[in-house]
């Protein structure tokens, strides 16, 4: 499918050393999740953008390690509890099927789509390059809103970090470097503060200094919309731009809910 062998090619874009434009979809909003507990803003924020509770919701279990994603899982997820009825699970490990018709119907009429975490290889091993990740590049481009936590949230990047089956200690894992690239020229980690992870990006960027790396925390969200995010939630998100003035040796940038950055230019900027 040509849309899928687009996105591939756009996500080499993390090859670049070069100061290269980050950028979030034109279209269409990123709900980005640093995994841990949601709170009701991040999950409201998620099901307006998506049109409301009557509107069609997917679900993506597959960082997961299980197989069977039954009712009762469905019953559990947040967007069930917030009064969702409109609810599909897509999974599948065989690429063969994620190259389907039968299997993107769902995402051809979703608003929503929530990615799980887990581990987020599974995910680039199962759907990278396929028709089911060019699916999820057209609800984007209708509008649509693609929403993930932890595993969810990094694979949203174009450089995947963390993804080595071996263990997620590994930031940089050769065979699964892509990400889904729906931010180029990003590189997204998970439970940052949570887990002491401040500094972690910074390997990533060592070898690939025209990523912007964007660590985010539990409980905390970035809202992704052209060329600008904005942090919900209960924490914070660390920046790393190599190209961004140190001050006092400070190696990241930290950003507090209700702050503005602008991906293009690669800083804070006023609330609109």
């Amino acid at each position: 499918m040509r849309i899928g062998f687009v996105a591939i090619c756009l996500c080499g874009l993390w090859t670049s050393n070069a100061s290269a434009q980050s950028m979030g979809p034109r279209n269409g909003t990123l709900l980005i999740v640093g995994g841990g507990r949601m709170g009701k803003e991040i999950v409201q924020e998620f099901v307006e953008r998506a049109g409301g509770i009557d509107s069609p919701f997917v679900i993506v279990p597959g960082a997961n390690a299980g197989e069977d994603w039954d009712e009762k899982y469905v019953a559990r997820s947040f967007l069930a509890r917030a009064g969702a009825k409109d609810i599909t699970v897509l999974h599948t490990r065989d690429r063969d099927v994620a190259n389907s018709e039968e299997f993107v119907a769902p995402l051809r009429r979703a608003k929503g789509v929530w990615i799980d975490g887990g581990r987020q290889w599974r995910l680039a091993d199962s759907y990278l390059g396929t028709r089911t990740h060019g699916e999820l590049f057209c609800v984007l481009a209708r509008g649509g809103v693609i929403g993930g936590s932890s595993a969810g949230a990094t694979i949203q990047g174009s450089y995947l970090v963390r993804g080595a089956p071996e263990g997620n200690t590994v930031m940089m894992a050769k065979g699964h470097e892509f990400g889904f690239g729906f931010m180029s020229c990003t590189a997204i980690d998970q439970h940052v503060i949570a887990r002491k992870r401040e500094n972690d990006l910074a390997e990533v960027l060592d070898r690939y200094p025209g990523l912007l790396g964007i660590g985010i925390d539990e409980g905390t969200a970035i809202v992704v919309t052209g060329r600008r995010f904005k942090v919900i939630g209960a924490s914070q998100v660390v920046i790393h731009d190599r190209y961004w003035p140190k001050l006092n040796d400070q190696k990241y940038e930290l950003l507090s809910p209700g702050d503005v950055f602008d991906l293009c230019c690669r800083r804070k900027v006023a609330a609109k």
